[in-house]
């Protein structure tokens, strides 16, 4: 078997040992492909982060942690966050946010911020947490081949792990995933059948917590409605960096609704008529249909000015002059 690369690209290789288990007892290495983390909006951790591609689709914190305490010793590793868990806390975002969000282009079109202490979010984040609905699954799986991020101690830490990935390759003593002993099998759930049978007994919450995170969700969007509806009010008669203050439109009474939805309106009906004249002679028989139409309109007036002529010749053949 040929050796497996040291880098490839920006990428450094570590392959790591996967234990054998009961479904498939033999030993597998697998490669993960790690570099410094460098995202396109920076950020002030980036220095002492790491982007991992490949993580297996077993991953976990506690895995990654025993992954680079035995490259680099304990104390070094912080934390980590997945590719997945990323997308779902965002959408998780979007979708509380969505009330605000008039507000927020218009705070960020006066290039203000508004100010909040460690204490306010705090109780944000408490209260996205108690609006989420719970976990169908005691352990999540990731796709295959996706990616991670590690934050470590400090930058220094950064390149202790790069260069314990160098020296791995040398002395082809390739880390243990789980750790050695596997002990972080023993402090994460399993997976196989006890898994599907804990995601069946999840499946079916408790009512009362299911209500709990929907009572809390609502309010904590009607409450950020209500917010943006007093941000976008205040800033109406506000000016910006310039000076210049924002036109609205229309008042209290909505002038500039009423026109626009009139013009909107006159706007539909022309079309609807332009449309209809398109269509007469799109078709040959409309074409036809309109020609013979033309032509009987035609003769009917030819009749109707016959009929006038014989009835002034009549009355000019009638007419005596006086003697």
């Amino acid at each position: 078997m040929a050796p497996s690369p040291q880098t490839i690209g920006e990428f450094s290789v570590l392959p790591i040992s996967i234990p054998p288990v009961p479904s498939f007892p033999r030993n597998v290495v697998h490669y993960l492909y790690v570099r410094r983390n460098a995202p396109k909006i920076p950020t002030a951790n980036d220095s002492r982060s790491l982007f991992l591609a490949n993580v297996p689709v077993d991953s976990t914190e506690l895995h990654l942690r025993a992954l680079f305490a035995s490259l680099v010793g304990a104390g070094r590793f912080e934390s980590a966050s997945f590719e997945d868990e990323r997308k779902e806390a965002e959408a998780v975002a979007a979708a509380l946010d969505a009330a605000p969000a008039q507000a927020v282009r218009l705070l960020a079109a006066h290039g203000k911020k508004r100010k909040r202490e460690d204490q306010e979010a705090a109780e944000r984040a408490e209260e996205e947490a108690a609006a989420r609905l719970p976990s169908t699954w005691s352990r999540p799986l990731r796709k295959s081949g996706s990616t991670a991020v590690v934050l470590l101690a400090d930058e220094k830490s950064v390149q202790q792990v790069l260069k314990a990935i160098a020296k791995v390759h040398k002395s082809k003593k390739y880390p243990t995933w789980g750790g050695d002993g596997n002990i972080v099998a023993e402090r994460v759930p399993q997976l196989g059948s006890v898994w599907l049978k804990a995601h069946n007994q999840l499946s079916y919450p408790d009512r009362d917590q299911l209500q709990a995170a929907v009572d809390a969700f609502s309010t904590m969007f009607a409450r950020r409605e209500r917010e943006a509806a007093e941000i976008a009010k205040r800033l109406r008669n506000e000016p910006d960096e310039d000076g210049f203050v924002t036109v609205t439109r229309g008042g209290r009474s909505a002038p500039a609704s009423t026109k626009e939805a009139e013009e909107a309106k006159k706007k539909m009906i022309e079309k609807a008529e332009k449309k209809k004249q398109e269509m007469t002679d799109f078709y040959r028989f409309q074409m036809r249909e309109r020609k013979k139409a033309e032509q009987e309109e035609l003769v009917k007036r030819f009749a109707e000015d016959r009929q006038k002529l014989d009835a002034m010749r009549q009355k000019r053949g009638k007419f005596v002059p006086e003697a």
